[in-house]
């Protein structure tokens, strides 16, 4: 069944002192289930703010949101935390894996926490953890687990529960190159063949050649949308890496989390 997320005329401002900002400004875009595309532009272009719009973390100051026909700009906070819960997944930089709980456990988080943990359940996240490669970890913790496997885990846990939307706040800046592609190509092929949306925001343009489009930001406002693939392995290839504010100067990444971590998608104590 077709799924599409749209953005109609999506405006955020904010009010510093007697100056109001537009972190995003009239921006409109469609996407349908099956595809997975790149969020870009430089720091301040408005792109963090507008996937928290999208993940109802953040309510528009005018315009529409909407997934499979639900809006989500006009949903109550209590109907925004089950609705994220049950139709977004969600991809961090730094994992956000509970770390007392095993790699199974992990993943199988989503669906206690929504309630439809059974057999078959269980089921499909050893199936998905073998996808990815971690079927001889399912009983490992976090910390017995290389960056690129802990970044797997998390990808699985955030489509274990089949969501209509998955979205990627910079799954790879934590990752080394040679990681990092591994992570987004993985990616790219679930949502893929998931029949997903699938969203990610990223500085490295080297990552955009997993996607099927890319949506450029600049000042808050909606600069372009990419879909010509010489055009997108062309940016993916020559670019430069955008600079990512977590890189301190001495080549290290310090982990942040430039997105917020959802209420109810996470246990109690990690949400």
């Amino acid at each position: 069944m077709k799924k599409v997320l749209a953005t109609k005329n999506v405006t955020k401002e904010y009010k510093v002192d007697e100056m109001v900002i537009k972190a995003v400004d009239d921006v409109s875009i469609e996407l349908n289930s099956g595809e997975f595309v790149a969020l870009v532009g430089p720091s301040g272009s408005g792109k963090t703010t507008m996937l928290a719009m999208i993940a109802g973390l953040l309510s528009p100051n005018s315009g529409e949101i909407y997934l499979g026909g639900e809006e989500i700009s006009q949903m109550s906070e209590a109907q925004l935390t089950e609705f994220r819960r049950k139709k977004i997944g969600f991809t961090f930089q730094s994992n956000n894996l509970v770390p007392f709980l095993s790699v199974l456990e992990n993943v199988e988080l989503m669906l206690r926490l929504n309630g439809t943990y059974n057999k078959e359940g269980k089921r499909r996240a050893i199936e998905l953890l073998e996808r990815l490669g971690l079927g001889e970890r399912l009983n490992n913790l976090p910390s017995q687990l290389s960056g690129g496997q802990k970044q797997r885990v998390a990808i699985a846990r955030s489509l274990i529960h089949d969501p209509d939307l998955v979205l990627a706040d910079e799954p790879t800046a934590s990752l080394d190159t040679t990681l990092a592609y591994q992570v987004v190509e993985t990616f790219a092929e679930l949502i893929h063949e998931q029949n997903r949306i699938g969203i990610m925001v990223t500085h490295d343009l080297r990552m955009v050649r997993h996607v099927d489009k890319v949506i450029q930001m600049v000042d808050g406002k909606l600069d372009r949308i990419i879909t010509d693939r010489a055009e997108i392995e062309a940016m993916a290839g020559v670019a430069p890496t955008i600079p990512h504010p977590a890189h301190n100067g001495s080549g290290k990444v310090q982990q942040r989390n430039t997105f917020p971590v959802p209420a109810g998608v996470l246990a109690p104590a990690y949400s």
